[in-house]
């Protein structure tokens, strides 16, 4: 994406009016009798199994001080991020009209983990001698692991906007990476980069790494569940040999700029949206120079050279396994996407994904016949393409067609089951993911139930498989939104963490102030294109029920018209209110102007 940076800025400042100079959103009626759908019910029951399941677990792991009960340590492997994420999904469940209690817990947890790993010292890795966390953040670590640690904080707001701490907070986050702050010196300005792949709240690291940096003081890791399979603090740190290479900026780095994201729809100010979308465009220009492949390293005077593809987390990584002696591929750079996903809510410029389109076509240029079936390269070293697998390169194709909605980019998204109900092919799909997720929270239930370990002999990623909130299907059904950034096809590929919720449809209850559908009340997005959505809203109950409607979690979509029962309503604005009145629904079709809106966490009431 060729990028003038002052007309690229200047011009996102067009994308909406302010709040006060729109007429008021209109009010609908749905006053027509519908039978309660199976999907209806079983969506208001997966709301209800998942609060349940969620106290049951904060009782079962998490002590009075609200911290968590596990053997703390620092490290890559099992520290401070894996704690943080104890409780994720807490706050999309509440978002999507979950009960209060769960944010209230999800929210006592995140203090008082904040609380437990500023206590929690190292002794022999030296930057946390002082404290895990220093300044309720992170003091160093990689952005696979500070995101995946954020994965919570970064959508707290979407449920509570008007939270001053959580205004400050973010504020402070962003500061320590956009070159605010003159404490830490993560961001170069001049250069528009970070300047190493390790940073947090104590800067970043400007030396080699060690494996002691990444796996954390030596101990006994025979008492516990291992990610990685180790069985002597040995492998522990042999998993980490070839991580040295960290300084220089990595685009793992780029998942900052959700920082800047909320720190401006949360009423930071347009210098946090002003960073994240230069950052991002800095990294744009890198690609374009370098023959539309996104560089997984920048040299610290802020070059990419020759060795574009060197760097931890890179298209060349490939460390040994202790294990197996084997070499793993593990290229990161993929991930990063979603950062720029996050670009295209903040500035409406699809640039920022047309330049993954084109790295995808660039890879899948390269792709050959091995054993008389053409496969493409995933990695890319010195000597070249490799990582061959059989098909096409994808890695990315599922996101690229869920931001654009174009005709051309829907054939190499694959197919899913979620995607062929959306186009008509699986009318069975609400009732299995809901089905699904059911079962998970289930299974999840049974595991705490089941669990014989003791704080002593669980690491902190152990409560993670155990936490019960199950999401996916509301998320997608509810919202038409993604829950998770990676291929659906792909089953093994972790997601990526700390990912802002990108979403068609939001609701909001007027009458409680809260965000999330009313009681009673179940949505289903059932179909979508660039300029339209189709949505079924039902009230289950014996009073009405009123719900405003929001396009896309930030307000960033304009809602153009509603079409209902014949008649079409125009709206021209981020949302409208419908009144359900009891044992009613109503099937709409929406127009839409899809980042036409800055972005906001606002609710519509408080824009108004």
């Amino acid at each position: 994406m060729k990028v003038d940076r002052r007309a690229f800025l200047a011009g996102t400042a067009a994308l909406t009016l302010p709040a006060q100079l729109r007429a008021a959103p209109p009010t609908i009626v749905a006053d027509k009798a519908m039978a309660a759908p199976v999907w209806a019910t079983m969506q208001r029951q997966l709301l209800d199994a998942n609060a349940a399941a969620c106290a049951a677990f904060y009782a079962a792991y998490v002590d009075k001080r609200d911290r968590l009960k596990v053997f703390e340590r620092w490290g890559a492997n099992d520290g401070p991020d894996d704690a943080a994420e104890a409780t994720n999904d807490w706050f999309i469940l509440h978002a999507l009209g979950g009960d209060d209690h769960i944010r209230t817990l999800a929210g006592r947890f995140w203090e008082g983990h904040l609380k437990q790993f500023t206590a929690a010292r190292t002794k022999d890795v030296p930057i946390a001698r002082q404290g895990m966390y220093h300044r309720e953040f992170p003091v160093q670590m990689d952005w696979q692991h500070n995101a995946e640690g954020l994965t919570s904080f970064n959508v707290m707001g979407l449920s509570s906007p008007r939270d001053v701490k959580l205004l400050a907070r973010t504020k402070r986050y962003a500061d320590f990476y956009n070159g605010r702050d003159p404490d830490v010196r993560n961001y170069d300005p001049a250069r528009r980069m970070m300047r190493s792949l390790l940073n947090g709240s104590r800067g970043p690291m400007l030396r080699q790494a060690t494996p002691l940096d990444w796996a954390g003081d030596p101990f006994d890791p025979r008492p516990f569940h291992m990610e990685h399979g180790e069985t002597s603090y040995q492998e522990t740190l042999d998993h980490y040999a070839e991580y040295g290479d960290v300084v220089g900026d990595n685009p793992l780095n780029l998942q900052a700029t959700t920082l800047g994201l909320n720190a401006y729809a949360l009423g930071g100010g347009d210098r946090f949206r002003v960073w994240a979308l230069d950052y991002l465009s800095a990294w744009a220009e890198r690609a374009e120079k370098n023959g539309g492949l996104l560089p997984s390293h920048v040299r610290p005077d802020g070059t990419v050279g020759e060795d574009w593809w060197k760097g931890v987390y890179g298209w060349g990584f490939s460390p040994v396994v202790p294990q197996t002696g084997e070499r793993e591929n593990r290229n990161r750079v993929p991930r990063s996407i979603t950062a720029f996903m996050g670009g295209l809510l903040m500035s409406g410029d699809m640039g920022f994904i047309d330049l993954w389109r084109r790295q995808t076509a660039r890879i899948n240029d390269a792709s050959k016949k091995i054993d008389g079936v053409l496969s493409a390269p995933s990695m890319y070293d010195a000597d070249g393409w490799y990582g061959w697998k059989p098909g096409a390169y994808r890695a990315n194709c599922f996101e690229i067609w869920y931001m654009s909605q174009r005709a051309e980019d829907r054939g190499i998204a694959g197919d899913d089951p979620w995607i062929a109900f959306l186009e008509g092919r699986n009318a069975d799909y609400p009732v299995q993911a809901l089905g699904a997720d059911m079962a998970r929270v289930a299974e999840r239930v049974k595991a705490r139930e089941s669990d014989i370990t003791t704080p002593q002999t669980r690491l902190a990623d152990w409560p993670i498989d155990i936490n019960p909130a199950s999401v996916k299907s509301l998320v997608q059904l509810m919202t038409g939104g993604l829950h998770i950034a990676r291929p659906p096809w792909s089953k093994t590929s972790p997601p990526q963490g700390g990912v802002p919720l990108h979403c068609r449809l939001r609701y909001f209850d007027p009458v409680a102030r809260r965000a999330g559908v009313p009681a009673d009340v179940a949505a289903l997005v059932g179909r979508m294109a660039d300029r339209e959505t189709q949505v079924t809203l039902v009230n289950l109950g014996k009073v009405a029920r009123t719900v405003t409607v929001q396009g896309g979690a930030y307000a960033e979509h304009r809602i153009d018209a509603v079409t209902m029962d014949g008649r079409t309503v125009p709206v021209g604005g981020r949302d409208f209110t419908l009144r359900l009145e009891p044992g009613c629904g109503v099937e709409m079709v929406l127009a839409m102007t899809r980042f036409a809106n800055r972005p906001t966490l606002a609710f519509p009431w408080d824009r108004a």
